[in-house]
């Protein structure tokens, strides 16, 4: 069997554990989670759901801070191994293309990639409703508010690192203006990252109960030989609320809305204290990688519980063959759904 590699660069410093001994999964916790605790700045009382970046020699980040307000903002941090952020109080002030304010009454769940030589945020914003909101930054000092991809009420907006066939590539999650108890990923092409359509559906919830009520896609696709993989959360109902646990797929390279594989059983659900208790019990919701191409590490930032930021490790080699051999396909995964 072929070794499966990651398309892209070296990420010799990216934080990194090797697997326990006698573990048998393929995604293993970073021994001192959560790396993010209760009350990380003066004015927020938690971080979770965030996004990191390689950046000059060490790492960026975009965080989720839920504010002593109980409203959510974005704010930037910085890391020089992954795991220890500064992360500054202030929360990102946006403008215009103009160089008019342009400030979010609120926004969570970021997402963030490097596209050629720019750096996109994408994350849910007020916009008559819960919606995506995107913008972009060159230095992480001054930050321009791009056009709302999408009409409401959509989550989970996720950019592909690269054109595909001349677009760019945005997975979502339509959903409704509350805790939607429904959502199947979707994908959607724009020439320009203003004007959006193609829309094709990837993944649908049901199959196993881990992910019965809803889908929705978590960090910034890999590109693999074997395809791009991609790691999102599944939501299962039960009688004490939802339940939101990790998995993972492979997608087509060429075309993204068909699946070719994905995992039957979770690779991570709540477990630990810092998953199972907290503002919002039983989360682990995937949001970042770091990855290096040269060794297959790959570490995945979640946040748990809605209150505290984690780390899991997986190798790719390992994981994708896992998705392999324990894949289940669900009804229209290997079309192109449109």
């Amino acid at each position: 069997m072929s070794k499966v590699k990651i398309i892209g660069s070296s990420l010799k410093n990216m934080p990194w554990q090797d697997k326990p001994e006698g573990y048998e999964g393929v995604l293993w916790r970073h021994t001192e989670n959560p790396i993010i605790d209760w009350n990380p700045t003066k004015k927020s009382a938690r971080i979770f759901n965030s996004a990191v970046y390689p950046y000059e020699d060490g790492f960026i980040g975009v965080f989720r801070a839920d504010h002593k307000s109980g409203i959510p903002q974005i704010h930037v941090g910085r890391s020089k191994d992954g795991l220890h952020w500064d992360i500054e109080d202030e929360e990102i002030h946006w403008k215009d293309a103009s160089g008019k304010d342009y400030q979010t009454n609120y926004a969570y769940d970021p997402r963030l990639v490097k596209i050629e030589d720019t750096f996109y945020i994408i994350w849910c914003t007020d916009f008559g409703g819960a919606a995506l909101g995107m913008g972009c930054t060159k230095d992480f000092k001054t930050f321009t508010r791009m056009e709302n991809p999408f009409i409401p009420f959509n989550r989970n907006g996720v950019l592909f690192p690269k054109k595909v066939n001349g677009n760019y590539l945005l997975l979502s999650r339509p959903s409704d203006s509350g805790h939607t108890p429904f959502g199947d990923i979707f994908l959607s092409e724009s020439p320009d990252l203003t004007f959006w359509g193609k829309h094709r559906r990837v993944m649908t919830k049901g199959g196993p109960w881990w992910q019965s009520v809803k889908i929705g896609a978590g960090p910034i696709p890999i590109e693999t030989t074997e395809g791009w993989l991609l790691f999102y959360h599944g939501v299962s109902g039960t009688c004490n609320g939802f339940v939101y646990s990790i998995g993972a797929a492979l997608l087509d390279l060429e075309n993204p809305s068909k699946v070719l594989y994905r995992t039957r059983d979770h690779l991570l659900t709540p477990q630990y204290d810092y998953e199972t208790r907290g503002f919002v019990p039983n989360v682990a919701f995937p949001c970042a990688t770091l990855h290096d191409a040269e060794t297959g590490r790959i570490a995945v930032y979640y946040g748990a519980a809605d209150t505290y930021v984690a780390v899991a490790y997986a190798e790719v080699d390992e994981l994708v063959n896992y998705i392999k051999k324990n894949s289940l396909l669900l009804p229209g995964d290997a079309e192109e759904y449109r």
